[in-house]
């Protein structure tokens, strides 16, 4: 039923004539105010007066944005000539009374408003909270997947929020689907060549981006541009919905990645860009786009700025310029839970535990890995180099050394009656550091961790890895960290894991999964990461169950961190192959003539 009184004129001075009977028009002028709610479709703004009654305050709200009087059930109270003008100027002209955070934010610091604000309870709720609100499900043509509600409340979330924003920080907790979550929003309106979604990501994450993009929306097509055959003309980059690159490969082809503007530039990984006096977060924010979404699992790692750089990138000028926010807000817990406040209404941070009620009792992700070209080389070299030196057990050789050069290049078999190379030694190898793919995406999931208060369980058949792991992580927050393998005794290894367990804070657990295959409870822990594939699917599946098991009131996040193109590869599909089989006794070394064959064939290529 439409409104009777929103054909009558938009300005009170006009009203005496054409009101209906038993209508009068009040002289005295209300104040107006402005009523700030959220709703479904986003934050909006509605004109309304307010008076008096006997110390009892009434609101009544205007009819639209573009009436300068309210109704009073028979009475017309007249709000001030200009306060029409005075709303366009805030908000500008609104048909739909929808509004931006961003506005609201900024009418807030301002020490005299125009026009007082009014705002509802949940109007400057956390992303997380509002997102709650949505429905469980959501309708995605071309998504390859069922999301959790969680995830689908999320999707609604950042599309509503992108809309009326331009931007946001997807900030869940690792295990709970970020990359899946994105995918589902660029199906929501599939990008045009003309203007593709940017994916700027570390190397080692490209791979995993590919195949996911593959395996839950087909029906995209992506570019990956990096290495000596990527384009050299911004048109090149409009073929596609979607361009992957690198941080690096976009710092060095800005010129190009700004020609155009993007619809959608997505960071993953985004504490690559919290300095903001780096290249990498000057040359990013130089990009042409519509919507911006930096995704991490730790928007503070360090210090407010990284706050600020994430914040800024996602929605420019939300907490000032630099210098206005470093002299405001010096780190403090103070100032951070003021800040807080102000970024939270754009970000979407749910731990594990917020959700668990949405998820299995287990998550198991697999993150395929690419190797550096340094890396490459080595690997080509030592698979060459013993199938020389052993002509005759060279295959069964060269994959063990090959699994060393997998797990860290550093990793040498010195005891060649060390059959399984466990007691490999640590010789570093001039030109190949400490980091590469393996290690820095390791680092990534336990730094995320432990800024998450978890505790981590990490598994690797080589007993030297625990070492060069911890130098991996030594700038991360302190933790407790503590190791099981076969030259642990048997006395100690409780003890050890009572430490892991009653320990407060964040803890580490490095473990060969033969020394910790069997009788070890650590339900403490509810991150485990495979940082060493293994031949046979049984040990490995034991190996998780020391978190995943009876006891566990937490879903369990299983990585397995393996490079493609290489006999980690083979590991992988060898050990789904048995379990598919059922063929789960089958001792660990047992490999057949067509694993080593096709170990040694497989070879990773340069980028």
């Amino acid at each position: 039923m439409s409104d009777p009184y929103s054909q009558l004129p938009k300005y009170y001075t006009k009203l005496s004539e054409v009101l209906p009977d038993g209508f009068v028009v009040s002289r005295r002028i209300i104040d107006p105010i402005i009523l700030i709610e959220r709703s479904e479709l986003g934050i909006t703004a509605r004109l309304a007066g307010r008076r008096l009654v006997k110390g009892k305050e009434e609101i009544y709200p205007a009819p639209s944005n573009f009436h300068n009087w309210v109704l009073d059930k028979t009475i017309v109270r007249p709000l001030p000539n200009d306060t029409v003008d005075v709303f366009s100027q805030m908000f500008g002209p609104k048909d739909n009374n929808l509004i931006s955070y961003t506005d609201v934010r900024r009418h807030l610091e301002l020490e005299n408003s125009d026009i007082e604000l009014r705002l509802s309870q949940n109007t400057l709720a956390s992303g997380s909270a509002t997102a709650a609100e949505y429905p469980d499900e959501i309708s995605i043509e071309g998504l390859m997947a069922k999301l959790y509600p969680y995830q689908a409340k999320g999707v609604k979330w950042m599309w509503e929020v992108s809309k009326t924003e331009g931007g946001l920080i997807l900030a869940d907790e690792m295990g709970l689907g970020k990359t899946l979550q994105i995918i589902a929003l660029l199906l929501l309106e599939v990008p045009k060549t003309s203007s593709p979604a940017l994916i700027i990501c570390p190397t080692s994450l490209i791979v995993n981006w590919v195949r996911e993009i593959e395996k839950f929306a087909p029906s995209l097509t992506v570019l990956v541009h990096r290495g000596a055959e990527r384009t050299g003309i911004y048109k090149g980059l409009q073929e596609t919905n979607i361009v992957i690159t690198t941080y690096d490969t976009m710092v060095n082809d800005i010129s190009i990645f700004s020609a155009f503007e993007w619809s959608w530039v997505v960071c993953d990984e985004a504490q690559a860009i919290k300095n903001p006096h780096s290249i990498r977060r000057q040359s990013v924010a130089t990009i042409p786009r519509n919507h911006t979404i930096p995704m991490t699992g730790t928007p503070v790692e360090n210090s407010l700025v990284d706050l600020w750089s994430l914040a800024d990138f996602a929605v420019p000028g939300i907490l000032g310029s630099l210098s206005e926010f470093e002299a405001r807000y010096p780190d403090g817990i103070d100032t951070a839970k003021e800040i807080s406040e102000i970024v939270e209404p754009l970000m979407l941070k749910r731990r594990v535990a917020d959700v668990a009620g949405d998820l299995p009792p287990r998550i198991d992700i697999d993150i395929p890995l690419e190797m550096e070209n340094e890396l490459v080389s080595h690997y080509n070299a030592v698979r060459e180099a013993t199938l020389k030196k052993y002509p005759v057990a060279g295959a069964l050789v060269a994959t063990l050394q090959l699994q060393l050069v997998c797990s860290h290049p550093w990793l040498r078999q010195e005891d060649e009656s060390d059959e399984e190379g466990e007691d490999a030694v640590i010789d570093p190898a001039p030109g190949l550091p400490l980091m590469n793919a393996k290690m820095d995406r390791a680092r990534s999931l336990i730094g995320e961790a432990f800024s998450g208060e978890r505790k981590v369980i990490v598994f690797a058949m080589f007993n030297r890895m625990g070492g060069l792991l911890r130098e991996a992580c030594q700038d991360l927050p302190s933790a407790y960290w503590g190791a099981i393998n076969g030259s642990t005794p048997s006395s100690e290894r409780q003890s050890i894991i009572d430490t892991f367990s009653s320990h407060k804070g964040p803890a580490i657990l490095v473990l060969n999964p033969k020394a910790a295959g069997a009788g070890l409870n650590i339900t403490a822990a509810t991150v485990v990461i495979h940082l060493t594939p293994v031949w046979n699917p049984a040990l490995e599946a034991q190996a998780s169950a020391r978190a995943y098991r009876r006891g566990q009131e937490l879903p369990v996040t299983i990585y397995r961190l393996f490079y493609e193109d290489t006999i980690e590869r083979v590991m992988l599909d060898r050990s789904t192959w048995k379990n598919a089989m059922g063929n789960e006794i089958t001792p660990t070394l047992v490999r057949d003539k067509g694993d080593l064959e096709q170990a040694l064939l497989i070879q990773p290529r340069k980028q």
